[in-house]
């Protein structure tokens, strides 16, 4: 259990370190960031729908599509759920066939609970996260449609890129939520392997938060 414990602290500081040095290099060079790129998009998307009259076909099925794409992922969350608790007899004996072989400390029913009540948080933040992106998809549906002169008076559309941008930033910590489920999941396993996929994963979001060149 000690090699667990100092396992999972190795992988939390090793994703905090990384979020801060995101946060550092965004706030020192913004255009790096895939985050602002996709922020300054969906706002310059935002400015085309509602000055021009001629868009709202575009506008319904964009954001039809972001809300279907939500809603999948949302129920996916829900069945991971259930299937997690489903077969969380059986991950216990697949981690109980390996410990034999040295890869992990001898079980502990306490710990391989906790690693069963993480993942299960895993899952409901990335459940919550989505559902919470539909609403404001939802809500953008309805103030998008509305006409207005961005040049004077841009509260409402001001208004709407914070909804829209809101949603996305959702979306991504759900997307986000999901990715950091599988070394919960290799944790079941032992401790190396926990590290091991903190590792991966961190090497994997630094290519995707960076803008392609």
């Amino acid at each position: 259990m000690k090699y667990d414990i100092i396992a999972f602290m190795v992988s939390f500081l090793l994703i905090i370190t990384y979020y801060l040095y995101l946060g550092r290099r965004t706030r020192r060079v913004p255009d790096s960031s895939v985050h602002r790129l996709n922020a300054r998009v969906r706002e310059r998307w935002v400015d085309m729908i509602m000055t021009n009259d001629n868009m709202n076909i575009l506008a319904i099925q964009t954001l039809r599509n972001s809300v279907m794409a939500a809603n999948f992922m949302a129920s996916t969350s829900i069945l991971l759920i259930i299937g997690t608790l489903n077969i969380s007899e059986k991950i216990g004996r697949w981690a109980l066939n390996w410990h034999p072989y040295g890869l992990a400390q001898p079980f502990s029913a306490e710990l391989w609970q906790l690693k069963l009540c993480l993942l299960l948080l895993d899952f409901s933040i990335a459940f919550y996260c989505f559902s919470m992106a539909i609403r404001f998809f939802n809500h953008v549906g309805y103030m998008i449609n509305l006409p207005i002169d961005t040049s004077s008076d841009n509260g409402l559309y001001k208004q709407t890129c914070a909804y829209l941008n809101r949603a996305g930033r959702y979306y991504t910590l759900g997307t986000r939520a999901f990715f950091f489920g599988l070394p919960i999941i290799l944790w079941f396993f032992g401790p190396y392997f926990l590290v091991l996929a903190t590792i991966g994963l961190i090497a994997g979001l630094a290519v995707l938060d960076k803008v392609p060149s």
